[in-house]
């Protein structure tokens, strides 16, 4: 079992470094001047000499070693260029508001989506099926800032239960929540129905129903656990897409996390505020699937002992 978890940390690597050079090299042929739009009115000399003093007069290879270095070596991600605060910090500070709204997000998909599509499946072609398929339809077709935008014009402004920005208490994730979840609880649904009628349908559990296996038991003991497998990789994808969804749910609501600091960053030409935010989202997904990877070998028995029968032989050729 260490063997795999090695096995799936070394794969992070090669994806790690290569999202680094990639956002590093857009950032670089991305039109625009930060230097000139943070020092507005200054003369040619000033700008200049801050394009010196950033290094951003040297080639691209060098500054792309040296960003290189600073942020996987000693885990400098740079100074912001209007902020004049260190990047590394500051997505820190904001790091445990995107990551509690992507996990209230993972936490109402598994809620919500594995029992409407498990209630689809059990009643195929009826109207609880054809229910959940409509809710699933209109949850992948709602576009997530217009989502956004109607819940804060209903329970905001009109009902008043809910603030419109900022998270000062809990219950000021419940809107950002529903708008982040709400368009991917139709494909965990869709999917979680599909994989249960292929299982229930299996040998296995016509012969626990013919020895009369309470119904119950089949689908949550028997048929559930073995459909789980593209469940949790699509549950893991969410969650890595409602990371990267915060960019969108945290401008809409304001809520101070990575995705709203990467936005602005953009819309200054920040550069290693750009490079950092997307570098973190980056890694926090790679950990997100490595965390799946893990619970596949826990839940599909065979990944275990494929890896353990490997390790065995290794011992007796030893």
């Amino acid at each position: 079992m260490g063997r795999y978890i090695i096995k799936r940390l070394l794969l992070i690597i090669p994806v790690i470094l290569g999202v680094a050079v990639l956002i590093f090299t857009l950032m670089y042929v991305t039109p625009g001047d930060p230097i000139r739009m943070m020092l507005v009115g200054a003369s040619e000399a000033q700008i200049q000499e801050t394009r010196q003093a950033y290094g951003l007069n040297d080639p691209f290879l060098i500054q792309l070693l040296r960003f290189m270095k600073n942020a996987f070596l000693k885990f400098d991600l740079g100074i912001s260029y209007f902020s004049g605060l260190p990047v590394f910090n500051e997505l820190m500070a904001r790091l445990p508001k995107t990551a509690i709204l992507a996990a209230f997000c993972m936490v109402t998909q598994i809620i919500v989506a594995i029992p409407l599509g498990v209630s689809a499946a059990v009643h195929q072609n009826k109207w609880q099926d054809n229910l959940v398929m409509i809710i699933a339809m209109l949850g992948v077709s709602i576009p997530e800032f217009w989502f956004a935008q109607m819940l804060i014009l209903l329970f905001s402004l009109k009902l008043g239960w809910f603030t419109s920005f900022g998270v000062a208490h809990w219950y000021d994730y419940v809107l950002p929540v529903i708008a982040a979840a709400v368009p991917t609880i139709g494909g965990v649904a869709r999917l979680t129905r599909s994989q249960m009628l292929e299982v229930i349908r299996s040998d296995y559990c016509v012969t626990a129903r013919m020895k009369g296996v309470n119904e119950r038991d089949i689908l949550y003991k028997h048929a559930l656990p073995n459909a789980l497998i593209p469940i949790i990789t699509n549950i893991g994808m969410t969650f890595g897409k409602a990371l990267g969804g915060t960019v969108v749910i945290e401008t809409v609501f304001s809520i101070p996390g990575i995705g709203y600091y990467l936005v602005s960053g953009i819309n200054n030409r920040d550069y290693p505020v750009v490079r950092g935010a997307v570098l973190m989202l980056a890694i926090l997904f790679s950990l997100v699937m490595l965390l799946v990877d893990i619970l596949y070998a826990y839940i599909d028995p065979r990944i275990k002992a494929m890896y353990e029968g490997q390790q065995k032989r290794r011992v007796k050729k030893a």
